[in-house]
């Protein structure tokens, strides 16, 4: 099948603020749709069952000075972590696919730990690796045009799906079943190992660590995400034949951060090149089988806390900033040991009046926990999202 039987990709500048070179979007531009939804508004369809969460997007701002200064300590903090961690899962990678991997992000979480494989991939072997992302969501599965265009042009076997971390693994599990389901209804058959930066979850065994640490892009939303939504499947928007959607936030530039975080983590490449040999060399003889107890840990603290309801636990670093600046939060559960790697969910839950609980010896450095009694009072009492100016 030839690729001119499908969408283009998108690229930057026209689509994006990352450079072409560095990532094609598989998506369909949905700037001009109006996608908008409050936060209570959206919190209600979802739970009620009315709407997939991807039906809609979340209002998203300019980030407000004090939280824009957290998310500037976490960069300088983190940076050296988050490069080793990128350099570690990027060997596995260029191992696993015999050093010709494509790499196909999940977006957007999954977008700039993209970047950054492609870049150390660049910078450490001089290999250049073609780099797309698209879209999943939890409850539709992946985008199959993506699918079918991805094997249009290249060999399946070479294709290697990147998100940017593990929560309680259901993206991982999700990614199997789209997997299988593809393949299963006449389909190519990709190979539905998941890489990502962090895997506190346990749920994968292609990683660069464990630690449930924040990985600043988690902190911000199309800011740090090349100023592109979430992905959107809407089939009043997106028809049989398109890529699912996202939207391009023009309007956000003079708040964008994307290529200052990349920048900021590939700076220190060459500072943990020693660091990452030795945890390559290290995880060639680990057990990496992934234990799922972060899936474990999730299906405990929803049986404890009354809430019934897996999806509505989200644990990790990354999962529970999404649940402050996103969803409507009903408490948020800060293992004490993790307090100063935590600084932006706390000051979020101060934003949000959401409660925060101390759990000595929980899995995660935090979990947050969406509101299982939806109402309008559940709501920050600006009803905006916390955060933002």
């Amino acid at each position: 099948m030839s690729s001119t039987t499908f969408p283009t990709p998108l690229a930057g500048p026209a689509f994006g603020s990352y450079a072409s070179s560095e990532v094609q979007w598989l998506l369909k531009d949905l700037s001009h749709v109006a996608l908008e939804a409050p936060t209570a508004d959206r919190e209600r369809a979802i739970q009620s069952g009315a709407a997939n969460y991807a039906e809609s997007l979340p209002v998203e701002y300019t980030p407000g000075t004090e939280y824009q200064g957290l998310y500037e300590e976490a960069v300088e903090r983190s940076g050296e972590r988050v490069a080793r961690a990128v350099g570690v899962v990027t060997e596995q990678a260029l191992a696993a696919r015999g050093g010709r991997p494509v790499l196909v992000s999940l977006a957007r979480a999954g977008t700039p730990i993209g970047i950054l494989m492609r870049r150390w991939a660049l910078a450490v072997h001089g290999t250049g690796l073609p780099h797309f992302t698209m879209s999943i969501v939890r409850g539709v599965g992946l985008d199959e045009t993506a699918l079918r265009y991805l094997a249009a042009n290249f060999e399946p076997s070479r294709i290697l799906f990147v998100d940017g971390w593990t929560g309680k693994g259901a993206i991982s599990r999700e990614l199997t079943a789209a997997l299988d389901r593809f393949a299963g209804s006449g389909g190519a058959r990709f190979p539905d190992d998941l890489a990502v930066l962090a895997d506190p979850g346990h749920c994968v065994e292609m990683y660069g660590t464990r630690e449930d640490y924040l990985i600043p892009s988690a902190c911000l939303n199309s800011t740090v995400s090349g100023l592109v939504s979430r992905t959107v499947f809407n089939t009043d928007h997106i028809g049989p034949g398109d890529f699912h959607g996202a939207k391009f936030y023009a309007g956000l530039a003079g708040s964008d951060v994307s290529g200052g975080f990349l920048d900021a983590v590939s700076a220190r490449f060459g500072a943990v090149g020693d660091a990452v040999a030795a945890d390559v060399a290290a995880l060639h003889t680990a057990d990496r089988t992934p234990s799922w107890a972060g899936w474990a840990a999730v299906e405990r603290i929803s049986t404890e806390y009354g809430i019934n309801n897996v999806n509505l636990v989200k644990p990790g670093v990354g999962e529970t900033t999404r649940v402050l600046l996103r969803r409507v939060p009903w408490r948020v559960l800060v293992n004490p040991q993790a307090r100063a790697d935590v600084a932006h969910v706390l000051l979020l839950a101060e934003q949000r009046g959401t409660p925060v609980e101390e759990v000595p010896g929980l899995p995660y450095s935090c979990v947050g926990l969406i509101h299982p009694l939806f109402s309008k009072a559940a709501v920050g009492a600006d009803g905006r999202a916390a955060g933002h100016a």
